[in-house]
C-alpha cells in the first residue's frame, strides 16, 4: 500500500526523538521529542532552588483546571496515586464493592483492594465499544456499592450519562479514570469532570506526558480539600506555605500519603499543556489513516466508530484481529519490520491473582475481545513514512493470512 497515504500533517518535530540513542524499533509504540523550550522550562526550574512542590506546581494545577473546566485540580505523583486518593477521599474501604471494567490496567483494581474494598469486574459494550457497558454495571450493583470506577478507554468517552443515571439513582459515587483522555470530550464537556472525581495520567506514553505525574479534578470543594489533605500526609500546610511565610506550624487532621508532585515535573507540564490539544488533533488525523485503510481489510476491526457529539483524545490505535488469529504471530511479523506494538489490556479478571479471588462474573464481550486486541504505533509526531509502514506490514500479515490478493478484502 505505499504511496496510498499521500500527506498527513503533523507538528514539527523540533529537537530529538527519545529513541534515537538507541532505537530497537523503526517505528515506536510511542514517542517522545524534547526542545528548547522544554529545555529551558526545566532548567529555570531546577536554576530556582526551588524543586519539591512549589509555585510550578500551583501553576500546573490553575491551567489544568481550566483546560478541564473543573474548580479543582490537584497535582500527584502518577496516576495510580490519583486512583488511590480518589477511593481513599470517598471513604471506599472494608466491606465496600467498587464496580470497574476488566479490560483495564491493573492499577484501578489494585487500588481497590489497597484501601481494603473489593473490585468488581464488569463488561464492556462490545468490539465497537471498548467501554464500561452501563447495562452490566447496573447488574454489578449490591447493597455493598460503593463507586463505580469507568475507564475512557484508549481516549474514548464512555456513555457516561446512563452511567450518571445509573450512580444517581443508587446513591453511588463515579470516579473516571481519564488517564488516557486529557482533552477529550463528550458533547462538548471534558472528560474527568462528569463524575465526583476524574483522575489523569502524565506517563511518558500518555497524551500529555511529563515523565511520571497524575492530576486529580473535581468540583467538589469538601473533596477537594480531603484530597490536598490526603495527599500530603494529612498536613494543614504545604512547605512552599510556610516558605512564603503564609503558616509558621501545620496540623495533621487525618492519615494521609506522600503524593505530592514537584515543580520540575509540574514545569514540563506546564509546556505539554500548551500543545496537548495539537497533538490530540495529529492522533486523530494518524486514527481516521488507520481506519480508512485498516477497518475490515482481512476481518480486521478497528473499535470506536466516529462519533458527532465526542472528540476523543486517541491515545491509543486499538484493532481486533479476525477470531482464529494468531495474535501473536501478527505482532512477530511486525516486529520482524521493527513494528512495535501492545496489547491493552489483558483483562484484570484473567490474572492469576484475581481468577483466585471469590465472587466472578461472567464477562462475555470483554472474553471475546481479550485474545484479538492489538495496539498499533501511535503518537503526534509519526509521518507518513512511520504511517505507511505500520498500514502495509499490518495488510501484509492479515492477508498472508486470508490469502488471495488482499486489496479485495479491503472495506471501504
Amino acid at each position: 500500500m505505499s504511496g496510498v497515504v499521500e500527506s498527513l500533517h503533523v507538528p514539527a518535530k523540533v529537537g530529538v526523538r527519545s529513541a534515537d540513542t538507541a532505537a530497537p524499533w523503526s517505528v515506536p509504540l510511542s514517542d517522545v521529542t524534547s526542545d528548547p523550550e522544554l529545555e529551558a522550562a526545566l532548567v529555570e526550574t531546577i536554576r530556582s532552588g526551588w524543586w519539591s512542590s512549589g509555585p510550578r506546581v500551583l501553576e500546573f494545577e490553575a491551567a489544568f483546571a481550566r483546560m478541564c473546566g473543573s474548580r479543582e485540580a490537584i497535582a500527584v505523583t502518577n496516576g495510580t496515586a490519583a486512583l488511590h486518593l480518589a477511593l481513599l477521599a470517598l471513604g471506599c474501604g472494608p466491606g465496600d464493592e467498587v464496580i470497574l471494567p476488566s479490560l483495564n490496567f491493573v492499577a484501578g483494581a489494585n487500588m481497590i483492594g489497597q484501601v481494603g474494598a473489593t473490585p468488581v469486574f464488569c463488561d464492556i459494550g462490545g468490539d465497537d465499544d471498548l467501554t464500561a457497558d452501563p447495562v452490566d454495571i447496573e447488574a454489578a450493583i449490591t447493597p455493598s456499592t460503593k463507586a463505580i470506577m469507568v475507564m475512557h478507554y484508549g481516549g474514548h468517552p464512555c456513555r457516561m450519562e446512563a452511567i450518571l443515571d445509573i450512580a444517581s439513582k443508587h446513591r453511588i459515587a463515579v470516579i473516571e479514570d481519564a488517564a488516557h483522555a486529557p482533552g477529550a470530550t463528550l458533547a462538548g464537556r471534558a472528560c474527568g469532570t462528569f463524575g465526583d472525581i476524574g483522575c489523569f495520567s502524565f506517563f511518558s506514553n500518555k497524551n500529555l506526558p511529563v515523565g511520571e505525574g497524575g492530576m486529580v479534578v473535581t468540583d467538589d470543594e469538601e473533596l477537594a480539600s480531603r484530597l490536598r489533605l490526603l495527599r500530603s500526609h494529612g498536613m494543614t500546610t504545604l512547605t512552599w506555605d510556610r516558605h512564603n511565610g503564609h503558616a509558621g506550624s501545620y496540623d495533621v487532621l487525618l492519615q494521609g500519603l506522600n503524593y505530592r508532585m514537584d515543580d520540575p515535573h509540574a514545569a514540563i507540564g506546564v509546556v505539554q499543556l500548551r500543545r496537548l490539544a495539537a497533538w490530540n488533533a495529529a492522533r486523530a488525523r494518524i486514527t481516521a489513516i488507520y481506519r480508512e485503510h485498516l477497518h475490515g481489510f482481512g476481518g480486521i476491526h478497528m473499535p470506536f466508530p466516529p462519533s458527532n457529539d465526542e472528540m476523543p483524545a486517541h491515545h491509543l490505535a486499538v484493532i481486533l484481529l479476525p477470531h482464529g488469529s494468531s495474535r501473536s504471530g501478527f505482532r512477530e511479523q511486525l516486529a520482524a519490520n521493527r513494528i512495535q506494538t501492545s496489547v491493552h489490556y489483558p483483562p484484570t479478571h484473567m490474572f492469576t491473582w484475581y481468577r483466585s479471588q471469590p465472587g466472578h462474573r461472567r464477562l462475555s464481550a470483554t472474553e471475546s475481545v481479550a485474545d484479538r486486541l492489538v495496539t498499533l504505533p501511535l503518537y503526534p509526531a509519526m509521518d507518513t513514512a512511520a504511517v505507511s509502514c505500520v498500514i502495509d506490514a499490518t495488510q501484509k500479515a492479515l492477508g498472508e493470512r486470508v490469502g488471495g490478493n488482499p486489496t479485495t478484502d479491503r472495506a471501504r
